[in-house]
């Protein structure tokens, strides 16, 4: 295992055109750090996550990855990264319509190689989703479809979790379950989660809250 930290973000500043979204982040995660992080809307909390994910590239600064900039790596090579080190939870799901929801949980697992039925089966019932293993993405509500994008994230026992508001669609009940289960993958696997929120409750469960602001992170504590 690596001595460097999971994450390490330094200077991060992105912008579109003429426009800048934020500048001067900084940011360090080891494993078992479970963050919170808030901020205005429109002040680029889901960029910052595609920037630490290498799905966007910022304009300043560098990521690293358990070591790893990725900012030198081909796009091949940063793929094989997210595939292996990352899950994922988007805000808009990014479900595949045309898989059922065993086979969209599992996904992750496939890309590795490593298909794992009894796997896909323990988290769709972690997120309350036993019995609809078979059904097809057009059959679930919102709720339902963000439970499959958290399973599929958690899946392949990732090292670092970025989940993008990841109880927005759900009921109190059900979001508490999931912010256990986000909880207890960061515990068990020693892993990190940076969980994306408006919630003051879900952001209460996380280790430290930090507010994204354009001139970079702050203390988000009260």
């Amino acid at each position: 295992m690596s001595a460097a930290p999971l994450l390490r973000l330094h200077g991060l500043a992105k912008r579109y055109g003429d426009q800048p979204v934020f500048s001067q982040v900084d940011l360090t995660l080891e494993r078992g750090d479970f963050v919170a992080l808030a901020g205005e809307s429109g002040v680029g909390k889901s960029t910052l996550l595609n920037c630490i994910a290498g799905l966007d590239l910022p304009d300043a600064g560098e990521v690293w990855l358990d070591g790893v900039a990725l900012a030198r790596q081909t796009e091949p090579e940063r793929a094989k990264l997210r595939r292996e080190r990352l899950g994922f939870v988007f805000q808009a799901f990014h479900v595949l319509p045309h898989l059922n929801v065993a086979d969209n949980v599992g996904l992750p697992l496939l890309l590795q190689g490593r298909p794992d039925a009894a796997r896909v089966a323990e988290m769709l019932s972690a997120v309350g989703l036993a019995a609809m293993a078979q059904r097809m993405p057009s059959q679930l509500s919102g709720g339902q479809l963000q439970r499959v994008a958290i399973a599929r994230a958690l899946v392949h026992r990732p090292p670092l979790i970025l989940a993008d508001e990841p109880t927005g669609n759900l009921d109190p009940a059900t979001a508490g379950l999931i912010l256990d289960l986000l909880q207890q993958q960061v515990r068990a696997q020693g892993a990190a989660c940076l969980l994306v929120t408006h919630s003051r409750s879900a952001a209460d469960r996380a280790d430290r809250t930090l507010l994204l602001t354009a001139q970079g992170m702050v203390d988000g504590s009260r």
